[in-house]
């Protein structure tokens, strides 16, 4: 194991340790978004023992996946032997299973390590690839207490529902499962110092709020730079690599990922969010199973994120864009189309009206990834709480203005903490037009939802809050960036 090169990641590891340690066979399915470091936390993880290991070909036909897999195999068993391209995937299944059960293998190794990466792509259409997989495990995998396989893809949907939930022969033959996400800030920071990067915090907030969490991402940053420059060089030079990723993110993880990014561009020109219906009637998508579908491969794969209105059911559900790259790239790259901004572009809109207004909506959303920080911060970590944004639109029959809360802290304790977030390159100031609304937010929010529970303000910034009169009177709690970590 090489676990001093996996950042974070710790209960991850925990599940990956227990699978090791077991004396049962192991079937551990690992799933998240493209690039956020799935192959490399197995690897590094089982490191020498993985006995076999097989990558799928992205839009690749069944033959040249069986030509991976005989490759893959010449690979594993070394002295430069490759076996013929099998014939179908259950004779490449048998060839596997003539391997694993090499004498010298078992003698070797203390477990026997499969590993599928990048499954979907291997499940091409017709190939029976799905139907071998799970006659291989039920008749041979599941009965050897040494074995452990682990299958890992980008295609968080399809992962759900082929693996982690099946109804045909693998169905509740999963022994473990881990969703991995990208990054905290926390881990963020102690990646970038592992690469040599060394950054203050504010500008690693910068820089998440452009990239998010993605460690591939994230390995752009170059010593020496500032984030300003470091997104100037990955995002909007010739040669960046997030400068063409958008396109090509999408059409990785979903077939017809044109309705996918429908979807994304709807979101990033919303900030407030939309119902599943306002996002469908958007699109000009019907509602059904399909419309169902693409929601829940966005949600999956970690780029949306719903979440039930405080009051509200589940078919209230606002979803906003979640992806911090995704809306970078609307927001500044995308516009650009293909001209180029020339050097030091980046740093040419650092006092731009556009980039606080982005700013101000992906702290947001940096500020609802770190919820649980946001808690502990609160002192209420221990504390049973439902975290949920809440939205009132006013009617014409009402004389109660809209109001939106982007994030409220439902607690046991008969308390509620309404958060604002706002990004200040210093101190936030409240003034007086502020406070004004801040005052009818509250009281709006307690004439419609009528609660007889103790309600605290608190603010969420980047600086802290001037201590004026008008922070005096509101503000309950001022958390700031430092509490994010």
């Amino acid at each position: 194991m090489s676990l001093e090169r996996i950042i974070g990641r710790k209960v991850e590891k925990g599940i990956l340790g227990l699978a090791s340690k077991s004396s049962d066979p192991e079937f551990v399915a690992v799933y998240g978004r493209r690039r956020v470091g799935k192959t490399h936390l197995v690897r590094e993880f089982f490191d020498a023992e993985i006995c076999f290991e097989i990558i799928g070909k992205h839009g690749a036909a069944l033959k040249e996946q069986l030509d991976n897999f005989a490759q893959a195999l010449g690979k594993a068993i070394g002295m430069g032997i490759q076996p013929q391209r099998p014939a179908s995937w259950a004779e490449a299944f048998r060839q596997l299973e003539q391997f694993l059960e090499s004498p010298i293998l078992k003698k070797e190794t203390g477990k026997r390590i499969v590993f599928f990466d990048e499954l979907p792509w291997l499940n091409t259409p017709r190939s029976k690839f799905l139907s071998s997989l799970e006659h291989f495990w039920n008749s041979w995998g599941s009965r050897k207490n040494d074995f452990i396989m682990v299958v890992c893809g980008s295609a968080a949907s399809w992962m759900i529902q082929n693996i982690v939930t099946a109804r045909g022969g693998l169905h509740n033959r999963l022994t473990r499962q881990i969703r991995l996400l990208p990054f905290t800030l926390h881990e963020t920071e102690t990646f970038l110092q592992s690469q040599g990067v060394n950054l203050t915090h504010a500008q690693i907030v910068e820089l998440y709020m452009a990239m998010g969490g993605v460690p591939h991402y994230l390995k752009q940053a170059e010593p020496g730079l500032s984030a300003a420059q470091i997104i100037d060089k990955t995002c909007f030079s010739s040669q960046g690599l997030l400068r063409v990723e958008f396109h090509r993110l999408y059409a990785s993880l979903f077939d017809e990922s044109e309705q996918h990014q429908k979807i994304i561009k709807t979101l990033a020109k919303k900030r407030q969010g939309l119902t599943r219906t306002e996002i469908l009637r958007s699109i000009g998508l019907r509602s059904g199973g399909s419309a169902s579908h693409r929601l829940e491969e966005l949600e999956e794969s970690g780029f949306i994120l719903p979440q039930t209105p405080f009051g509200k059911n589940a078919n209230d559900a606002l979803y906003r864009l979640s992806d911090e790259y995704s809306l970078f790239f609307l927001d500044w790259v995308g516009r650009l189309g293909k001209r180029s901004p020339g050097d030091g572009y980046w740093l040419t809109q650092q006092n731009a009206p556009r980039r606080r207004a982005w700013a101000g909506y992906a702290f947001e959303g940096l500020c609802l990834k770190h919820a649980l920080r946001l808690k502990t911060a609160l002192g209420i970590a221990s504390v049973e709480t439902t975290e949920a944004p809440w939205r009132y639109q006013s009617s014409a029959n009402s004389n109660i203005p809209g109001a939106q809360i982007d994030l409220l802290i439902d607690r046991r304790d008969d308390t509620i903490n309404l958060c604002e977030m706002k990004y200040s390159e210093t101190e936030f100031t409240i003034d007086k037009k502020y406070a004004k609304d801040l005052r009818r937010k509250l009281d709006v929010f307690r004439r419609v939802t009528g609660t007889r529970k103790n309600i605290f303000l608190t603010m969420v910034t980047t600086f802290g809050v001037t201590n004026n009169a008008y922070a005096k009177e509101l503000v309950a709690n001022t958390l700031t960036l430092e509490d994010l970590y």
